[in-house]
């Protein structure tokens, strides 16, 4: 039970050209509540407010001990390890709020796993497949802030705690899940998160 899920946005480089969005100075944060989190092979619930609800494929960051301020040449010593993360999100909703809490907190909306593994993640593939179909394949080396440049802006911000996730952004390929599809996350080196 993660205290926080501190998920950053537009943090791969063909994400943001495919949003014809200038590439971010420093890490757009966001929180998802504890409430969200779904184990692997949990059932997304489409929240009935919601008419567009996207996946979004995702390395995260498990935080093994309490830090704060951290340098970047340090984080590595903090990180209990890498799993895969899906940022369910209520588009439509987020759209309409003009930021990012409705839209990505909803109970259910944070499914990661299946485990917690040592990788390097700078050069890490990604993928993400709805119904057997891959719709992202990307790799960590597209990463605009990596995973020592965000322990180390985070950490600055807040103190983590042992257990808490860092979702670290998603790459090109979002978009629409639909009622009764089945989307899986696959890192390479960590495994696949089936919801």
């Amino acid at each position: 039970q993660p205290s926080k899920i501190v998920c950053v946005g537009l943090n791969y480089v063909q994400h943001a050209q495919e949003l014809k969005m200038p590439l971010p100075q420093e890490p757009i944060l966001f929180l998802k509540p504890p409430s969200a989190i779904l184990p692997p092979g949990g059932e997304i619930i489409y929240p009935p407010s919601s008419r567009q609800m996207d996946y979004e494929g995702e390395l995260a960051v498990v935080i093994g001990k309490r830090c704060r301020d951290v340098p970047a040449d340090e984080v590595d010593k903090y990180i209990l390890g890498y799993t895969c993360f899906n940022d369910v999100t209520a588009r439509d909703l987020q759209k309409k709020d003009g930021q990012w809490t409705r839209a990505k907190s909803f109970d259910t909306f944070a499914p990661f796993g299946p485990g917690i593994v040592r990788i390097d993640p700078s050069k890490a593939n990604i993928m993400t497949r709805v119904n057997g179909s891959t719709v992202q394949n990307s790799n960590t080396s597209d990463l605009i802030f990596s995973v020592p440049q965000l322990v180390q802006f985070i950490s600055a911000v807040m103190t983590l705690e042992s257990g808490d996730v860092i979702a670290t952004g998603t790459p090109a390929g979002v978009g629409p899940l639909q009622r009764g599809d089945s989307v899986e996350v696959e890192i390479e080196g960590i495994g696949i998160l089936r919801n």
